[in-house]
């Protein structure tokens, strides 16, 4: 694996890679990787010749300044992991690579980016695109691999993908979870161990939820979450919806949608947490 930090430097290596006809994928990261993040660089290594992994906390998409501060950096086990996972390139620029100058861009995918993290982060998914787009416009990948944990940023990229024509396939891969249930996510890395116990109550809510709405209606079943939320000890629900997980609208009854996805956002201390849950094929039940 060769560590690249300048553009230039990237795309020269990479050009000639395609030259010979290479597929090329992509994992845009923002580092502290676990294990969910070596499943969608193992996906990529299986199904391209080359696999760049890029490893930036993107300042542009962070709302709160002190969540980017504390936000984890691992630069050397995420080296090491990549490694293992026999990743290609891993792309590791300064701010001032990706930022020459501000991007003053604007990105507007509505409704898909207008609700949830949308309406609880104003410019979060901005500062997605603007990346994201910088990183394919960069690596012109064949594929781009993303967790479908965060499932609204999956929708945007996919919808920015589609509008914009960039040529490539956006290949959507499973939430990895802990064996009790967790998902991962490099914020789990901020929970202390009595959090880490408490965290797991979101997970348990949606599995039981899933089961609860076989016989409840939608709004059963949301205010069935949002009671077990409510009720754990440390945790904070920011937002339960369950919506349409196409347009990511709210539903009202389960014969809106043949594919109804309940999103959750929760604080557990100060850490932020977001997790979902798929209710596909549920049958009509108000």
């Amino acid at each position: 694996m060769e560590i690249v930090h300048t553009v230039k430097d990237l795309q020269s290596k990479l050009s000639a890679l395609k030259a010979q006809g290479k597929s090329v994928g992509l994992v845009p990261t923002m580092g502290a990787l676990h294990a969910g993040h070596a499943s969608l660089v193992k996906r990529s290594v299986a199904e391209n010749d080359v696999t760049v992994v890029s490893v930036f906390v993107n300042p542009t998409q962070f709302n709160d300044k002190t969540d980017l501060e504390k936000y984890p950096r691992t630069p050397d086990a995420d080296c090491r992991l990549l490694e293992e996972c026999g990743v290609t390139f891993a792309f590791i620029p300064s701010v001032a690579e990706m930022y020459p100058e501000p991007d003053t861009r604007s990105f507007s995918f509505p409704p898909l980016d207008t609700v949830m993290e949308g309406k609880y982060r104003p410019g979060h998914f901005n500062g997605v695109c603007q990346v994201v787009s910088k990183l394919f416009a960069i690596v012109e990948p064949h594929r781009a691999y993303f967790g479908e944990k965060d499932f609204q940023q999956l929708a945007i990229v996919r919808r920015m993908v589609s509008q914009l024509g960039f040529p490539l396939q956006v290949v959507g891969c499973p939430i990895v979870r802990e064996s009790d249930g967790l998902a991962l996510s490099s914020r789990n890395a901020r929970l202390s161990s009595a959090q880490r116990k408490q965290a797991v109550q979101i997970s348990q809510t949606l599995f039981a939820s899933r089961d609860y709405a076989a016989t409840h209606t939608v709004d059963e079943t949301v205010r069935f979450v949002e009671e077990r939320i409510a009720a754990a000890p440390g945790l904070r629900l920011e937002y339960f919806e369950l919506v349409d997980g196409d347009t990511l609208q709210p539903i009202t009854g389960w014969g809106d949608t043949g594919y109804a996805v309940g999103c959750i956002t929760v604080f557990c201390g100060e850490v932020r947490l977001i997790d979902n849950i798929k209710y596909t094929g549920a049958a009509d039940k108000g």
